[in-house]
């Protein structure tokens, strides 16, 4: 199975990974992410951020205004939406860049709609809000359905799976039957395992690992949000501002195993890296065609 075997509806356009899996640049317009809360404070700050990440090469910029981050603070939908509409709106102007909404609250993503935005990413798999898939279905928008376990204010009180895999794949399965008995169209759903929600380190490794089975089973194109995450730390003992190593490294390993969307934070870093490997890679690959056609000096 290759990237290229789902295709994603968004909008007008049919997104692929037919050359390497595709970047979403991360833009939280949020005092209190993880790795950059209030970085970028302020609605010329994000813009000008979001510029950047274009002009790295993200093919998708996602815009959230709620940290989902282990034991964060619940987020009002007015403090919200005034975070992300004029940010939103900002970006539709100045680019053509694909505009994603990351938000579980159907009037937040409602808005950010409105204001340009044609992907839905809800970490809830469309479940917090009763609203979410109903106004999904009825503005036409693409998603991205997350697995999560609990909520971000208990999701990593130790995460308990018989099997991580074949749970994961089933909730997620049920997310995309949700969806569609709702009116989405199959061909706009993406999914996302839900890296650091609700799982151990080991946990996260094992559904990276487990790719290639789980676009078997589900087949739609599938997101990895890994970037800067805390199962980085257990398998590195690095510090959050020193694990850009260890996610262009995952990132790698992602693309190789047919990962059709990354969600991160360094798009030029791992935009460069993953160029190099794709040069090596075909260059071995062919290399391995001529040896077995006698051509091979």
């Amino acid at each position: 199975m290759s990237n290229s075997d789902f295709q994603w509806h968004v909008g007008d356009c049919h997104l692929s990974a037919n050359n390497g899996p595709l970047l979403m640049g991360i833009l939280n317009v949020t005092p209190d992410s993880f790795s950059d809360g209030g970085q970028h404070d302020g609605v010329a700050a994000a813009v000008q951020h979001a510029m950047q990440l274009v002009e790295d090469g993200a093919n998708i910029i996602d815009v959230g205004g709620e940290s989902t981050r282990p034991g964060a603070a619940k987020v009002s939908e007015a403090e919200e939406l005034r975070r992300i509409v004029p940010v939103i709106t900002e970006i539709a102007v100045k680019s053509d860049v694909v505009i994603s909404i990351d938000t579980t609250k159907s009037e937040v993503a409602r808005q950010a709609i409105e204001a340009g935005a044609t992907i839905v990413n809800d970490i809830s798999g469309l479940t917090f809000d009763p609203e979410m898939v109903s106004l999904c279905a009825e503005k036409r928008v693409a998603v991205c359905a997350m697995h999560i376990q609990g909520t971000p204010q208990t999701m990593q009180h130790e995460p308990t799976y018989q099997d991580v895999v074949s749970e994961v794949t089933d909730i997620l399965q049920q997310h995309l039957d949700t969806c569609v008995s709702a009116g989405i169209e199959l061909e706009r759903l993406c999914i996302d395992p839900g890296i650091g929600f609700g799982k151990s380190a080991q946990q996260n490794v094992l559904l990276m690992q487990a790719i290639p089975s789980m676009k078997n089973i589900l087949k739609r194109p599938l997101l990895i949000g890994h970037s800067r995450k805390r199962f980085l730390s257990k398998l590195l003992g690095r510090d959050v501002e020193e694990r850009l190593a260890g996610t262009i490294g995952v990132s790698i390993a992602l693309a190789e195993n047919q990962a059709d969307v990354l969600r991160i934070h360094d798009v030029a870093a791992v935009r460069d890296a993953i160029i190099a490997w794709q040069a090596v890679r075909m260059t071995a690959d062919n290399r391995a065609s001529q040896s077995k056609n006698g051509h091979v000096q």
